[in-house]
């Protein structure tokens, strides 16, 4: 597994709006609205790849946007709801890849055939992992401190 800029960067904004509370699924706006332009400064993120990595989130039904002076964005679920796994695959796709393809389309014949299990088991272990992983999980971690 390859772990993009973009993958990173999504699941760092998405944590940071689940942190602000920003949106708790129900379609209210009890937690705070969270903009692009703080998520680009506070997390290290040029704005111009966040708006489209936002946009993906968007599309996929991750994030609510709202317009306006007060707009910004909110999770459409609660943390506890949404996993590593869905925000993988809304901006990067499948979580797996053998040669720019899905792993469950590799295909091998003669001595090499044996990798197509080996890929699909660790694709298997990835989506394991990821797909229990929920932004709460992450949220409730114990946070090392940085140093200066």
């Amino acid at each position: 597994m390859f772990v993009s800029a973009r993958s990173d960067y999504a699941l760092r904004a998405m944590l940071a709006v689940a942190a602000a509370g920003g949106g708790d699924g129900d379609g209210d706006r009890a937690g705070e609205l969270v903009k692009a332009a703080s998520l680009a400064e506070v997390q290290g993120i040029p704005l111009s790849f966040l708006q489209g990595i936002l946009l993906d989130l968007r599309r996929a039904g991750l994030l609510h946007s709202h317009r306006g002076a007060d707009g910004g964005y909110a999770l459409t679920r609660p943390p506890h709801e949404i996993t590593v796994g869905d925000v993988l695959r809304a901006v990067g796709g499948s979580l797996t890849t053998v040669r720019g393809l899905p792993a469950e389309r590799a295909d091998y014949h003669g001595v090499a055939a044996g990798l197509t299990d080996v890929w699909l088991a660790v694709h298997g272990a990835i989506a394991t992992v990821v797909d229990s992983t929920t932004l709460a999980n992450l949220l409730t971690q114990p946070q090392t401190p940085t140093t200066p």
